[in-house]
């Protein structure tokens, strides 16, 4: 259960990526690099590494 919401919110942000509409942060820049996309759907998906 929890990784298929995982993966639907890696899915939504790449999906928002691809049609040019991810921002970096509140009204930050939009995300041009594939990297910083991957890393953000990461974060927001709860997938990232725990310091």
């Amino acid at each position: 259960m929890k990784k298929d919401k995982m993966q639907a919110k890696v899915h939504k942000v790449m999906k928002e990526w691809k049609e040019g509409t991810l921002h970096s942060g509140k009204g930050g820049k939009v995300v041009k690099s594939q990297k910083q996309a991957v890393a953000i759907a990461m974060s927001e998906a709860g997938m990232a590494k725990k310091k």
